[in-house]
Order: C-alpha cells, then structure tokens, then sequence
C-alpha cells in the first residue's frame, strides 16, 4: 500500500534517466552524414569568412561571470536566511546566527576583494 504511492516517483525518475539517451541516440539517427560545404562553414552575418577567423575573448568575462554566478547563489541563500530570520531571533542556539554572520563577513571580504581586483584590471 505504501510503494503504491511512490509510482508516480519511480515512473519520473525512469523517464528522467531515460530522456538523456533517448535524445543521445536520436540525434545521431538523425544528424546529416555528409554536410554540404556550404553548412561547414562559419556564419558570419551572410558574409564568407576571410582568413582565421578567430576570437579574442579574454579570460576577465569568465570572471566575471564566476562572481555573478557566486553572488547569485549566495542572494538565494540570504533570501532563505531573511525568511527565517524571526525564527532564528526566537531560537535558543547562536550557531544559526554565528553562521550567518560568518557567511555574510566571508561575502563581504570576497565582494571587497573583487572591486580592488576590478581596480587593477581596467577592462
């Protein structure tokens, strides 16, 4: 009576691990063998590409990219915290907000040292 409920649960889940290599094999049934050289080549606004055709991309978009990623997590994370916040004034244990704090001081020195680092790069 009990597994009975978790079906819908063991059904997703197969569906879940079997979506991946369903759209794997897939798509090598339907990939052309043999492009055209037309479809070889890079599309660049109609135009045909004229010598290497390479990309400076330098390595601080990454960065930054890594810190909006980071900084994005840690908002989750102090959203959770701001909903809980009257709980954790209630509770008798100061870990919770040892914890936070400590979070909050580490966010703090990282966001510090990014804008000092962003000082000496000069995108």
């Amino acid at each position: 009576m009990v597994l009975e409920s978790y079906v819908p649960v063991v059904i997703f889940a197969v569906v879940a691990l079997l979506f991946p290599l369903g759209t794997f094999f897939a798509t090598r049934l339907f990939r052309p063998d043999h492009p055209t050289p037309l479809k070889d080549l890079t599309y660049e606004c109609g135009e045909v590409p004229e010598g290497v055709a390479q990309i400076q991309f330098h390595f601080q978009y990454y960065m930054f990219a890594l810190i909006f990623v980071i900084f994005d997590v840690a908002a989750i994370f102090l959203l959770l915290w701001a909903f809980a916040w009257g709980g954790l004034l209630n509770s008798a244990s100061p870990v919770a907000k040892f914890s936070i704090f400590l979070f909050l001081g580490i966010m703090f020195v990282a966001t510090q040292y990014a804008l000092k680092k962003e000082e000496v790069i000069q995108i």
